[in-house]
């Protein structure tokens, strides 16, 4: 089966929200975004994620970050690439008001920035990897992942950056396997009571 890469659209966004819940939970029982919109609906955390990605405001979830794997029609892979410098967090609160949330979801978001690094805005980072599980270990990732780090190049990147938990395993193997190495780890109190992680992790490729 072949794996074709292309740019995400608006019309993605219903797949897109999947994957960015998926990501963003990890294994956990809650994710980011659990805790962002406050609700314990998974129908109505995806709806608010189709939404996020289209935002007027181009937040770092935002569709046109994406890059979509195919294989024989369906769509079964996800990576979002995005500039610091552009998607910051100032943009992402914008967004969740444009969506109706309230300054309490950004309050809610601190938890993890608290943890967060401070990003060169010369480099690119990663997030969202994900696939649909009945395409595990057929190439989906490492195909959304050669043809992001072509594009960057083409763009003059040189770095690239992702930011996975500590403790992700299968995350961290996968990525030291595609040429990423741990450059900074950071360890959260507040980060592990709300996610029952010790904090955040910073790897980093030069391409």
């Amino acid at each position: 089966m072949n794996i074709k890469i292309r740019n995400a659209n608006v019309t993605d966004a219903p797949f897109l929200a999947k994957m960015i819940l998926q990501s963003s939970r990890a294994g956990k029982k809650d994710g980011i975004f659990d805790i962002a919109f406050n609700m314990k609906d998974d129908k109505k955390v995806l709806e608010k994620l189709e939404m996020l990605v289209q935002t007027t405001a181009k937040n770092y979830t935002h569709f046109s970050n994406f890059l979509v794997a195919e294989m024989d029609g369906k769509s079964v892979g996800s990576l979002c690439s995005y500039e610091p410098r552009i998607a910051t967090k100032e943009q992402l609160i914008v967004a969740l008001k444009e969506l109706g949330c309230s300054e309490e979801a950004n309050d809610r978001l601190n938890v993890y920035y608290n943890c967060d690094f401070e990003l060169n805005n010369r480099t690119l980072m990663f997030d969202f990897m994900e696939e649909e599980d009945d395409f595990l270990d057929v190439g989906v990732l490492k195909a959304l992942m050669q043809k992001s780090l072509l594009t960057a190049r083409l763009k003059g990147y040189r770095i690239a950056q992702t930011i996975i938990e500590i403790g992700s395993l299968e995350a961290e193997l996968f990525y030291k396997k595609l040429g990423f190495h741990v450059v900074e780890q950071k360890e959260c109190e507040e980060y592990k009571e709300k996610f029952g992680r010790a904090g955040l992790m910073l790897m980093s490729i030069e391409f």
